[in-house]
């Protein structure tokens, strides 16, 4: 498979250094496109994450048996923009106080979720969070829902899922976040930089 907007493999093996992070933020079409065109980022993709099922499709997961969420693959330069940039983009692109859903998106597929690779994206995930939570807390929002667990097996959407705002640029989007910044706390940023291989 191949980048429809950035044309590079959607598939590893990638560039030596570039490290992976999933996110899990409501309908994935739109959540894709918030990260596609940052300076940093080689390539994304859509997907199936942390579900119960080996092979999961669309409409097994859209209809509440698998357990997978909807979540975006982003592989990117660290060296470029650091784990907590994407954080910040990923906390302040959706509403991650909703629990399963978001807006008028409803279902398992829909929670808010960080799923980690090593253990400075752990810390950093877990960091950003506390942060965003205290934030929105004090703006009167609720509480953050947000799941922050180690990757499972990312199984890749189908091919017209991938890119699909691209394709269909007035395509569904029902995501919108909540207009509380997200400010990563600088000792979690600093620990983003020293990642252990995935």
């Amino acid at each position: 498979m191949h980048h429809a907007v950035l044309d590079v493999p959607l598939e590893p093996p990638f560039p030596d250094g570039i490290e992976t992070a999933y996110f899990a933020l409501g309908c994935f079409w739109g959540a894709e496109r918030l990260f596609w065109g940052l300076d940093g980022v080689c390539t994304t993709a859509v997907g199936y994450m942390n579900g119960v099922t080996p092979t999961p499709t669309y409409e097994e997961v859209c209809g509440g048996r698998t357990g997978h969420a909807e979540a975006v693959l982003v592989a990117f330069d660290p060296a470029r923009i650091a784990y907590a940039d994407l954080l910040g983009v990923f906390f302040e692109g959706h509403d991650p106080t909703q629990g399963m859903r978001q807006g008028n998106d409803v279902g398992t597929q829909y929670r808010s979720g960080i799923y980690f690779t090593n253990d400075a994206q752990k810390a950093t995930a877990a960091a950003a969070r506390r942060a965003y939570d205290e934030a929105l807390r004090s703006a009167g929002r609720a509480p953050i829902t947000t799941e922050i667990e180690s990757a499972g097996p990312f199984h890749y959407a189908e091919d017209y899922h991938q890119q699909y705002l691209h394709k269909a640029p007035n395509g569904y989007c029902g995501l919108a976040g909540t207009g509380v910044s997200c400010r990563v706390p600088a000792v979690a940023a600093s620990a983003s930089l020293t990642r252990r291989a995935d």
